[in-house]
């Protein structure tokens, strides 16, 4: 959300692409269709992939998602090569769109240790973008946009403030409980609660337990 806001305050024009992988937490892609309302994006594709296929992962598969805190290591809450899939999907479109510029909400400082968050991929990833199209191979590159990489989730918060868009359109949990209401205790959620502390910005998000 803040991502794309970020784009269009850019200039940009925005096609906006949301996978419905199958994620046990599916109100994100209501989420995401109310955001892509809100900015006003000039196309939103909504594209299934059934991930939950593959499996290993608690967000595609009958695993329990963690509750008991952020921890250092990866989490099972990972999904494998998410943001790779969901980058060479992106990449395919822009390539049809005719775009260059392709933004992605990912943050290096604030997550649970995903390593498909870092730096190093995003950087990989672009290089890779020129090899594997018709356009990089023409001479006319991509840049993978990554605004909100190297904020903390407080920094999110404020810039979301800043661009004054309301947070209580955008989705974090990873496991809902009933009333489609954030659990508060998976990572997203504690995370997300987190930003919002440090900020100090009132939270509008609904949860069903406060850490």
């Amino acid at each position: 959300m803040v991502s794309a806001a970020f784009a269009k305050e850019q200039g940009y024009e925005i096609v906006a692409l949301t996978v419905d992988y199958n994620q046990r937490h599916k109100i994100e892609l209501q989420s995401a269709n109310q955001i892509a309302n809100k900015i006003g994006v000039i196309e939103h594709i909504t594209l299934p992939l059934d991930l939950s296929k593959f499996g290993g992962s608690a967000l595609t598969d009958d695993i329990d998602v963690p509750k008991t805190g952020v921890a250092n290591d990866i989490p099972v809450t990972y999904v494998p090569a998410r943001n790779l899939i969901f980058l060479s999907l992106t990449l395919g479109l822009a390539e049809a769109r005719g775009a260059r510029d392709i933004f992605i909400g990912v943050n290096a400082l604030d997550y649970s240790g995903y390593p498909d968050c870092r730096p190093e991929f995003i950087q990989g990833f672009e290089r890779l973008a020129d090899l594997a199209t018709k356009a990089g191979d023409q001479g006319s590159g991509f840049t993978i946009c990554a605004p909100l990489q190297h904020m903390t989730k407080s920094d999110i918060v404020k810039e979301a403030q800043r661009l004054d868009i309301d947070p209580a359109l955008s989705w974090s949990c990873y496991d809902p409980v009933e009333g489609n209401v954030h659990c508060g205790l998976c990572d997203s959620c504690r995370l997300r609660q987190k930003g919002f502390e440090e900020a100090g910005i009132a939270d509008p998000t609904v949860y069903a337990v406060r850490t």
